[in-house]
């Protein structure tokens, strides 16, 4: 004979509340978004970093694991590798990035260099989507 799942009480005010409770945590995350402006995070090897505001223009030389360093520009709100001494140049080809990017970091891995973008750019007024 085969019983009948019996839902109780109890059992539908768990699920209401973890569906609430989802929905408020997407709400946090997504809707409200970052604000200020945006940062470049660059890590190097042994865990260093160090953070840049995008609005500024500067030149980034991070020594890397292969004894040279990974030039890095951040100039107009974009930040690109400019050069490094792997052989393959595959951070330069990444291009430049920014704020609204699809893709938010860059890599350098036989260099152990990143960089990458934090935080959203409030001035635009069009989402990474509408682009």
């Amino acid at each position: 004979m085969k019983k009948k799942l019996m839902i109780k009480i109890p059992d539908v005010v768990i699920i209401l509340l973890f569906a609430a409770l989802t929905v408020y945590s997407g709400y946090m995350v997504f809707a409200t978004g970052a604000s200020g402006t945006p940062m470049v995070v660059i890590q190097g090897p042994g865990n260093r970093t160090w953070v840049h505001r995008l609005d500024t223009n500067d030149v980034i030389r991070v020594r890397g694991v292969l004894g040279d360093d990974t030039v890095i520009i951040i100039q107009d709100g974009e930040v690109w590798a400019e050069s490094s001494p792997c052989d393959n140049q595959v951070c330069v080809g990444m291009g430049r990035i920014h704020a609204g990017s699809w893709w938010p970091f860059v890599a350098c891995l036989p260099n152990n260099v990143m960089f990458m973008v934090e935080g959203i750019d409030d001035n635009t007024g069009i989402d990474g989507a509408a682009r």
